[in-house]
């Protein structure tokens, strides 16, 4: 256990069970002195995905320590993620989704402290598509953003994928990442608006419209309703507002659309320093994931400026943003290797989560069935996996 204060730096912990190349330094954790108890009174844990570590971070409350638990399951490639029900979450990662159910039920734990243990029940192969945000539809259907084919997509029993929707300015199914469409907005199970970095439709065209090229489009209309945006992301409807992010620029804010129709207005609420990708709400607070931008691929944009005005460089992480405050109340940073997330959920209900990997020792060994029709898992204590463990801020 590494013992962790408000902004201390967290130690090198071990990851549980794969992460960061042999040889390369592991990351170090902070976090603010009021994250545990935002997370207590919340009633809530967080999922986090980063592509670059290949690993999904649950981040939760250690019932024996009182203190912060980060639990890493390495994963080929993790990007978008989406809660099924409260009993499972959906991931596209690599060249497969993976939907994990909670196996344990309410009175059981694992290893003495996880309340939810996530396993892998459904595997899909779909190669690689560049999959970025998903969703589930009222059918109970992953729906996913195939940026690859500039689409989204569901799945086929025969196919790698079988398309569902593209934008009106894509004149054709085609392996071309034209637009870059990336974000993904549910609504009473169906996919309601989606973000591209452009309206191009020529192979690699986004990339010549990164700084004012971004659009939000109605998938139900197929019009666009927010456009001169930079590289947004992770579009989500929360509370009757459409709120994204608007990462070469690093603001969180909403879209403002007008009652009549239209072209609507991005409203930037708060400046995170960092670029902006995964958003989930929970009440009055924003998740909001902060990555590292890559320089090489990224330069030139809005957000270089913004982190000079304000003294600061780019981070990785997490921010609890108070919406109606409009500022920062709570983080979660990594700093080394690490440098950029994709995705969060919020999980409601749930203390201390952990996950097994699909192809891990652990998947084969965790079995359940149902006897006499009353569902039996694992034994309350059975030990499935290691945990990176963060003590208290107040330790």
């Amino acid at each position: 256990m590494v013992a962790l204060g408000s902004g201390e730096a967290a130690g090198e912990p071990e990851p549980a069970g794969g992460g960061p190349a042999e040889g390369a330094p592991a990351p170090s954790y902070s976090m603010s002195a009021g994250l545990v108890a935002r997370l207590r009174a919340l009633d809530v844990a967080l999922a986090v995905t980063s592509y670059q570590s290949s690993l999904i971070y649950l981040i939760g409350r250690n019932p024996k320590t009182a203190g912060l638990n980060v639990h890493q399951t390495p994963i080929v490639r993790p990007m978008g993620l989406a809660q099924v029900s409260d009993e499972g979450l959906m991931l596209a990662a690599g060249f497969h989704l993976v939907r994990f159910v909670n196996t344990l039920e309410p009175h059981q734990r694992a290893n003495g402290i996880f309340d939810a243990c996530y396993v892998p029940r459904t595997v899909h192969i779909t190669g690689e598509l560049d999959a970025h945000d998903i969703g589930v539809d009222v059918a109970g259907r992953p729906v996913f953003v195939n940026t690859r084919f500039n689409c989204l997509a569901t799945l086929s029993s025969q196919y790698s994928f079988e398309e569902v929707w593209r934008p009106p300015f894509i004149s054709a199914l085609v392996d071309e990442d034209r637009c870059h469409l990336n974000g993904l907005a549910m609504h009473d199970g169906g996919p309601a608006y989606a973000t591209s970095i452009s309206r191009s439709n020529t192979i690699d065209g986004w990339r010549d419209r990164r700084a004012d090229g971004g659009v939000v489009i109605d998938v139900r209309t197929g019009m666009v309703v927010c456009e001169g945006l930079s590289m947004p992301h992770s579009p989500r409807l929360h509370r009757g507002a459409l709120w994204l992010l608007n990462s070469g620029t690093g603001e969180l804010g909403f879209v403002e659309l007008p009652n009549n129709g239209g072209m609507g207005r991005f409203q930037p609420v708060v400046f995170c320093p960092g670029f902006l990708r995964g958003l989930a709400f929970c009440g009055r607070y924003a998740f909001v994931g902060l990555s590292k931008p890559r320089y090489k691929r990224f330069e030139g944009l809005a957000l270089d400026a913004r982190l000079a005005a304000a003294d600061s460089e780019p981070w990785c992480g997490i921010q609890v943003i108070d919406l109606e405050k409009g500022n920062c109340v709570d983080w979660f940073r990594i700093d080394g290797q690490v440098a950029e997330l994709y995705d969060l959920a919020v999980m409601p209900g749930v203390a201390c989560p952990m996950a097994v990997s699909p192809g891990s020792p652990e998947a084969a060994v965790v079995v359940s069935h149902v006897p006499s029709g009353a569902r039996s898992h694992l034994p309350p204590n059975h030990s499935v996996a290691e945990a990176v463990v963060l003590g208290s801020a107040t330790e």
